[in-house]
């Protein structure tokens, strides 16, 4: 079965670290599904870990509850993957230059903890970070360019 053009699948999950397996697990398929390689599906699934990790640790530090929106859409020449949480971002959590992204952010110039969003720009296509409500970060991945 393949996943056809305009399809959207959304995925809720806690905002916890144990749940992070999951996104991956999805993203696995989603990604397959599409026709993705194996080498591409690995760096998705490590891209989508940085993106959860960050909300997880940065979305929701003063409360247990939140929760993780998930979204993949696939388009005509491309997958968007959305992983955006509702919670507070920590005054000081992100680099002053990530919102909004700079591409210009380098190993050399890299703040601590900034890991992360650096890895997430290097294994995609495009990265989109918005702070509203929260923190969205949209990642893209086009098709055959691997």
């Amino acid at each position: 079965m393949t996943i056809k053009k305009g399809e959207v699948i959304e995925l809720k999950i806690p905002a916890k670290s144990e749940y992070i397996s999951l996104g991956r697990l999805a993203i696995a398929s989603v990604a397959n599904r599409c026709g993705f390689n194996f080498d591409i599906i690995e760096d998705l699934k490590i891209v989508i870990s940085e993106a959860i990790t960050n909300a997880v640790k940065h979305g929701y530090v003063c409360t247990d509850d939140g929760v993780i929106d998930i979204r993949f859409t696939i388009f005509e020449e491309y997958l968007s993957v959305l992983v955006k949480d509702n919670g507070k971002l920590a005054k000081g959590s992100l680099p002053e230059e990530t919102l909004p992204y700079s591409t210009d952010v380098t190993s050399d110039t890299l703040e601590i903890g900034g890991l992360g969003l650096l890895l997430i720009k290097s294994l995609t296509d495009d990265v989109i970070i918005k702070e509203d409500k929260g923190l969205s970060i949209e990642m893209i991945k086009y098709f055959g360019k691997e």
